[in-house]
């Protein structure tokens, strides 16, 4: 199973956990990341963050480190 922040640029993954925890996890799914949503990887930022990526119609920028806490396949 790889994370979200290991797709690469031009992927579409779908989400299959989302291992954060409290705030994190609300943030995470105020977003409409949710379980079994098709994410396509835009952009990736070469050195930091963000990684901005197309969550049910909507372009939506994403840290590094929430995008690690997203399970994908």
């Amino acid at each position: 199973m790889q994370t979200l922040r290991e797709a690469s640029c031009g992927q579409k993954v779908k989400v299959m956990k989302i291992t954060g925890e409290g705030p994190v996890k609300r943030r995470i799914m105020d977003m409409g990341i949710t379980k079994g949503v098709e994410i396509f990887v835009r952009k990736v930022a070469p050195l930091g963050d963000p990684m901005e990526v197309m969550v049910r119609g909507y372009e939506l920028s994403l840290r590094k480190a929430d995008a690690k806490m997203i399970e994908v396949e």
